[in-house]
């Protein structure tokens, strides 16, 4: 088990030798398609625009944004990466943003402020304890708490995972979503191993298995079950 451990580390290394003289290219690709993600959520506002309410749609998309921008904007500091800082503060006002708009046109307004409420705790209690946490130790056990949460974010459309087996369809997966996380958690996982941290390549090559796992879905099964698919009209007798 050591040895395998330990020629894991030596590949590791290895790869982070051959692609240091791209870190520049690697970290600004995935800054910039990060970024083109975050614009994912105007998708979700355009639907609830048009139907002129949120109802089917639910809020956690966003807040879990607003939430996973504050850790990663917080662990960007601890890391001293202007890159995750950038990208992250794109990402907060994005979600902000999108949260704005999903207010305006919920009819559950209370409830909308207990969601975020309990969502800006969450995150304050998070900040606050990176702030008190030794500093010898603060990146490793915070980058623990973001991997975690990362990885409930984007494995939570697979929790309908029976349904989808069930109708033999993955009708309600957000494909764009998930095929643009794909390519962003990839060039993050290219970042995490130029950087040797530990944490970034983790979690990042947990998440391609994760949304790759969801793609394969979509091979699997089509976007709409057998029964809805739209039949031809009859002909009217003449």
């Amino acid at each position: 088990m050591d040895k395998l451990v330990f020629s894991e580390a030596i590949m590791l290394d290895v790869l982070a030798d051959v692609l240091q003289p791209y870190k520049e290219v690697v970290g600004n690709t995935a800054a910039i398609v990060t970024v083109g993600q975050m614009f994912s959520g105007s998708f979700i506002c355009w639907d609830i625009y048009k139907q002129g309410g949120t109802r089917g749609i639910g809020i956690m998309p966003f807040l879990g944004g607003i939430i996973m921008s504050v850790l990663n904007l917080k662990f960007g500091y601890i890391l001293r990466d202007d890159k995750m800082i950038q990208v992250n503060l794109v990402g907060l006002a994005l979600n902000i943003i999108y949260t704005m708009i999903y207010f305006n046109y919920t009819h559950e307004k209370m409830k909308v402020w207990a969601q975020i409420g309990l969502s800006g705790a969450f995150s304050a209690a998070l900040i606050g304890y990176a702030q008190m946490e030794d500093p010898k130790l603060v990146e490793n056990r915070f980058g623990t708490i973001i991997t975690a949460f990362m990885f409930y974010l984007i494995a939570s459309p697979l929790f309908g995972l029976k349904e989808i087996i069930k109708n033999k369809s993955t009708e309600g997966m957000p494909f764009p979503i998930i095929l643009s996380g794909s390519v962003v958690t990839f060039m993050w996982l290219l970042y995490g191993i130029i950087l040797r941290n530990k944490f970034l390549v983790v979690q990042n090559l947990v998440a391609v298995v994760l949304c790759g796992s969801q793609l394969a879905l979509f091979v699997i099964y089509p976007s709409k079950p057998k029964g809805k698919e739209r039949k031809p009209k009859a002909k009217k007798a003449d």
